[in-house]
């Protein structure tokens, strides 16, 4: 089963989410594994997987080795639509496809996590909802209290909505080291409310604060 890891925007603490996620199930006895949809920012390795496989306790995998799991990096720290166009290289969402269909034949749970928030350009011409809708994965959403991400995240929730995307769960990231602890925990009860009114079958967890930068 494939499942999309996105978030209110690029800090949201995707990464983290994942790679916890991944524990969790791991140690509900499932085969696990994480892909990135697209990396920007890195040369030759995906950072995010590295990250995840030291929250999942592993070694790098065979898969890893192989770039299924990073199918697509690009050098500039940006959204992918514009390091694409950097490097010179358009993306494959082909490819991109082929080896999400690879990992979910050998795997129990294969979770991808997006590039930056919800909204992201994957290429000119497609969102990175688009292509989430298009092909039917269900996803985790990963949202956070900081300022401003109250109106934030109800904004991406209506984009859900009205794309009738399957909302599984919503990861709440404490943000360590960045939060008013006033704003936190009201943004928190908030949008909790109105999760439980958009996607009443989503399960609502808060991510546990881990000492990993975002």
């Amino acid at each position: 089963m494939v499942t999309v890891v996105s978030g209110v925007d690029t800090d949201a603490g995707k990464s983290i989410a994942t790679g916890w996620w991944a524990r969790q199930l791991m140690a509900e006895g499932k085969r696990v594994i994480t892909q990135k949809l697209v990396q920007t920012g890195n040369q030759d390795c995906s950072e995010d997987i590295v990250r995840h496989r030291e929250m999942m306790g592993i070694p790098f995998l065979p898969e890893d080795d192989a770039r299924l799991t990073m199918p697509e990096i690009y050098s500039y720290p940006c959204s992918p639509h514009l390091a694409a166009r950097i490097d010179q290289r358009p993306l494959d969402i082909d490819k991109i496809t082929a080896a999400t269909r690879i990992l979910d034949e050998r795997y129990d749970e294969v979770l991808l996590e997006g590039a930056g928030g919800l909204m992201v350009p994957l290429t000119e011409s497609l969102l990175t909802i688009d292509y989430i809708q298009q092909m039917g994965y269900p996803m985790i959403f990963v949202t956070g209290g900081v300022l401003g991400s109250i109106s934030h995240t109800l904004l991406a929730f209506e984009a859900l909505k009205n794309r009738q995307i399957n909302v599984t769960h919503i990861l709440y990231n404490r943000f360590p080291g960045r939060h008013d602890r006033i704003i936190d925990d009201e943004s928190c009860a908030y949008l909790q409310r109105a999760a439980r009114q958009l996607f009443p079958t989503a399960c609502w967890k808060e991510l546990p604060i881990m000492n990993y930068e975002l």
